[in-house]
C-alpha cells in the first residue's frame, strides 16, 4: 500500500533535516535532501515494525484536556 505524507524539513549546519507532519515523532536527517528522504522512509518503517512488535503492553483511555 502506498501512502503520501508531507516531508518539513529545513537545512541545518549544512545538514537536511526533517520530520514526518502527519506522524509525530518521525525525524531524520541526511547530507542532501535525496539522502533525508531515503533516511526519513527507514525512520517510517522502523516506527512501523515497532508499533506492529511492540515491546512492551501498551494501554489507552480517552481523557480531556481544558484548553
Amino acid at each position: 500500500m502506498l501512502r503520501r505524507f508531507t516531508l518539513e524539513y529545513w537545512i541545518d549546519d549544512g545538514w537536511y533535516i526533517g520530520k514526518l507532519r502527519e506522524i509525530p515523532g518521525v525525524f531524520s536527517q541526511g547530507e542532501s535532501l535525496l539522502e533525508l528522504k531515503e533516511n526519513i522512509r527507514d525512520a517510517y518503517h522502523l516506527m512501523i515494525e515497532d508499533e506492529i512488535l511492540p515491546h512492551v503492553e501498551t494501554q489507552a483511555e480517552d481523557i480531556e484536556i481544558e484548553v
